[in-house]
């Protein structure tokens, strides 16, 4: 599985970058059959947001590590090293540049998103 990651470097720039998860074919729950699942990674609450079609922020850091999922609409996210993500429904990105110059990011579709976010235990 692969999914996206922002996050800052020493200078300060946020980057993108592919990440690979392993899926490793394990009992999940007994009496179901195997299935492929990645480690898991702490996490200490979750949300949901909705932004309507032509939201649009300045560039900033996020507040938190999060994982965010986009569940309908779709979303342009630009790091401060200007590389720029489309992030579709289905999409993963996990985004760490709390202490960067962070990103800006809008939503871009015609209509509204809605999307996930989990808040990463640090």
């Amino acid at each position: 599985m692969q999914y996206t990651r922002l996050y800052c470097d020493d200078q300060d720039e946020s980057h993108f970058d592919d990440i690979e998860s392993d899926l490793k074919l394990v009992e999940y729950a007994p009496l179901a059959p195997l299935l492929y699942l990645s480690s898991f990674t702490p996490a200490t609450q979750f949300a949901f947001m909705n932004a309507p079609t032509g939201w649009s922020s300045e560039r900033h850091p996020t507040s938190a590590r999060n994982i965010f999922f986009v569940l309908t609409g779709e979303w342009e996210v630009v790091a401060s090293d200007g590389e720029s993500r489309q992030c579709r429904p289905g999409s993963v990105l996990l985004v760490k540049d709390t202490t960067a110059k962070g990103h800006s990011s809008r939503v871009v579709s015609e209509t509204d998103s809605l999307a996930a976010m989990v808040q990463l235990a640090q």
